[in-house]
């Protein structure tokens, strides 16, 4: 809620369909409640009269459009904001009781969201039809006024010529695809050019393999395997059945309106100096990589080889990579984390206010508003302690959004998906496993589940199945700031204080992005890990031979191990709330060495000591003098002085073992005379 502005907040009963509990009201819902029976019609003057520089929060969605234009006509210039209570709350069986329901839905409506980012896109409407038959030709003259055609029969199939060539008609099969809504490349082999005289069907000239075409929009009613994974959601892609009229009608239809300028959301944000995907060529994290369904991500930008390369073009929103993103270096912008958290701390906080115990948070997407309306109108409704909160995606929940409620008083969180799993789903259903295992550790057993359903009653079983947990002694708390790894850092610290568990350390499930990193013995302080790795976990000291290593900042990446020589470095995933987890340890420590010339510190002496070692094993010939092998106790500088001065014991490097007298004609004309001899 903006401080600066007064708030009226608006709950309407909708002509008396729902009961309003107005203490319960006043105390949860952040501003000035008004009440009204018909505030869209008979008492639009209240809200008329609230309008001006003041903030203002309507219980209703239905009306919003009307709502606005008044606004807007009478100048406001406070923030107005809209949120359905009837529908999640009201209309319901439960609805007597849902009076801090209904609160904790107009506090947390009035809690800002950032805007959306915006990607501009551009189509002039050249257009590429795929086919196999004479369908691909009807497709087009349905489209030849409004876009610029080009249609390329895979030749499988004879087809009639066209009286007027008023576009090309190409043969060709596209053998693979990349790019988006007004940048299209396809690669086409087989590529030839009808032949002038074709007649009953057309006839086709020299193929050409590895043909290029570039193309805005891209039709594709072959029927064969899609030229994108993920196609559904590639934008200027679009693909028909044959034989399918109703999807062909479609297809045209939204061809149509391919043509001019776009904008589409920037979902999520990169930074790719916080990616953890490579050091020195070596891989190290991909859960990215792994998830995304598109294409959008890819392992390594141009000029930028240490992180993966995001095309903001491509990616269909998902939010899969935000959701399992261990540095930070991907976030969800639509809306993001900390965005989100601000409200269900609203939301929560005002439930409790109005009187609410332990609600079950129910995050969903745009399919959870359908179904809520369903329960509402055609059923027992939505439970009173049941609060939706509507995000972009629900596949892009992390696991703070996952654990964060619970310090605010939440009992159980349910994530909403559809029965069919969407895109990227495994990254939140790893996220549930982890935040579970992170829960169970602080000694709460109700962690957050998924209910996979498009059916309102079976979600509604759902929501009522399990016992309900105990209320926390008293709700903790935290400001929702920082990455999403910070914030989920901020919340267990949150809930081990109000729950006074003892420090621990919770094991977690492969691939967590929290652990540890054991060093063996016979790791020799080469500091290689140092150098790669991408959060500083890992460390040297600038002063002596000593390898350390902050728990806290490691993201289990595995670039360590990757890199390390002798493979002593292993991987642990856990979370440590012991106090040593937020210092920086001594994992390895040796006496430096030091050149006994100019005293300068350089190695450890243990390194030299071994070099030296397996050399007077080697005997090799160079430091079969004992003289010669202490040259490797002074510094760099100090060994080139020794081994190439003038004083004894330097260096020849040209000299070498004595070696055999070269043989001349003299040595072989006596042999030759022998054998001539009879």
């Amino acid at each position: 809620m903006d401080k600066t502005q007064r708030r009226t907040v608006f709950a309407c009963s909708c002509e008396d369909t729902m009961s309003l509990d107005t203490g319960a009201l006043a105390q949860g819902c952040g501003g000035r409640l008004r009440t009204a029976e018909q505030l869209c019609r008979s008492q639009l003057d209240r809200f008329l009269a609230a309008l001006g520089e003041d903030a203002v929060t309507v219980g209703c969605t239905q009306e919003a459009p009307l709502f606005r234009q008044e606004a807007e006509a009478a100048g406001h210039q406070g923030s107005l904001d809209f949120v359905n209570i009837r529908e999640q709350a009201g209309w319901s069986d439960e609805g007597a009781k849902a009076g801090p329901k209904m609160a904790a839905l107009l506090a947390a409506a009035a809690v800002p969201m950032p805007s959306t980012p915006l990607v501009p896109l551009e189509s002039q409407g050249v257009t590429l039809i795929l086919g196999r038959d004479a369908t691909a030709l009807r497709l087009a003259e349905k489209l030849k006024g409004s876009l610029d055609l080009t249609v390329l029969l895979t030749g499988e199939e004879e087809v009639e010529p066209l009286a007027t060539a008023e576009y090309p008609v190409l043969r060709g099969r596209a053998r693979a695809a990349k790019g988006w809504l007004g940048n299209f490349e396809v690669v086409v082999d087989g590529h030839a050019a009808a032949a002038p005289s074709s007649r009953g069907a057309y006839r086709w000239g020299r193929a050409q393999n590895g043909a290029v075409s570039r193309c805005d929009v891209i039709l594709d009613v072959t029927g064969h395997t899609p030229l994108f994974s993920a196609h559904e959601v590639r934008l200027g892609y679009l693909r028909a059945a044959p034989g399918d009229e109703a999807a062909l009608e479609r297809l045209a239809s939204e061809a149509a309106g391919l043509s001019g300028q776009f904008d589409k959301p920037r979902f999520v944000s990169f930074e790719a100096g916080l990616c953890a995907h490579s050091r020195n060529r070596r891989t190290g994290c991909t859960r990215c990589l792994n998830l995304c369904p598109t294409g959008a991500i890819t392992p390594s930008a141009a000029g930028h080889w240490d992180s993966v390369a995001l095309s903001a073009e491509i990616c269909a929103g998902c939010g899969a990579c935000a959701a399992v993103c261990p540095t930070g270096a991907i976030t969800y912008a639509l809306p993001p984390t900390d965005a989100l958290l601000r409200r269900i701390r609203a939301l929560l906080r005002a439930y409790h206010a109005a009187g609410g115990r332990t609600p079950t948070l129910l995050l969903h997407g745009e399919q959870g508003e359908a179904m809520f309306d369903a329960l509402s109108r055609h059923g027992p409704g939505l439970p009173a302690d049941v609060l939706p909160l509507r995000l972009g995606q629900a596949t892009a929940v992390d696991l703070a959004l996952l654990v964060a409620p619970y310090v605010w008083g939440a009992g159980r969180v349910r994530v909403l998906l559809p029965a069919h799993r969407p895109h990227g789903v495994e990254g939140l259903l790893g996220n549930i496993d982890t935040a579970s295992a992170l829960l169970e550790g602080l000694g709460l057993p109700h962690g957050p589940e998924a209910i996979e359903t498009d059916d309102p009653f079976t979600l509604l079983e759902a929501l009522r199945a399990g016992p309900r947990p105990a209320p926390l002694p008293e709700e903790a708390d935290f400001l929702p700031l920082g990455t999403p790894r910070e914030m989920l850092k901020a919340s267990l610290a949150a809930l081990r204080d109000e729950l006074a568990v003892p420090a621990t350390s919770i094991a977690l499930p492969a691939g967590a992005a929290y652990g540890t990193a054991h060093v063996a013995e016979g790791c020799t302080l080469c500091l290689a890990c140092t150098m790669v790795c991408p959060t500083g976990a890992f460390a040297a000291n600038p002063d002596r031979p000593e390898l350390s290593f902050l728990e806290d900042a490691c993201v289990q990446c595995g670039l360590c191990a990757a890199t390390c020589p002798e493979k002593v470095i292993s991987l642990e995933p856990r979370l440590n709330l012991l106090p040593e987890a937020g210092q920086r340890q001594i994992l390895r420590q040796e006496e430096p060495a030091a050149c006994p010339s100019c005293h300068k510190i350089f190695g450890t002496r243990s390194s030299i000591d071994r070099v030296k070692a397996r050399l007077r094993a080697s005997g090799h010939w160079m430091f079969a003098d004992p003289a010669r092998l202490d040259l490797l106790d002074l510094c760099e500088d100090c060994r080139v002085e020794a081994a190439t001065g003038t004083q004894a014991g330097a260096i020849d490097p040209y000299a070498g073992p004595s070696r055999p007298r070269p043989r001349t004609a003299a040595d072989y004309l006596p042999l030759a005379d022998d054998v001539r001899k009879p």
